[in-house]
């Protein structure tokens, strides 16, 4: 099993925008953690989308 987070990190799903968009099927999406703390608002990271072959953005989703 993963480890619990610790303190102010915190595990968070991202997911890509522009596929959303699209209205292809499947969804890319990504686990990462981040310091609540520190960054309380949304995390937005460029990640590589292998449904769509290209890096795109990837937003925060609850």
């Amino acid at each position: 099993m993963a480890k619990r987070a610790k303190g102010n990190r915190q595990q968070v799903i991202l997911e890509c925008t522009e596929h959303k968009q699209s209205g292809m099927p499947g969804t890319s999406r990504y686990i990462s953690t981040k310091n609540k703390k520190n960054s309380p608002d949304r995390l937005e990271l460029k990640k590589y989308n292998p449904v769509m072959k290209k890096m795109t953005v990837h937003r925060e989703i609850k």
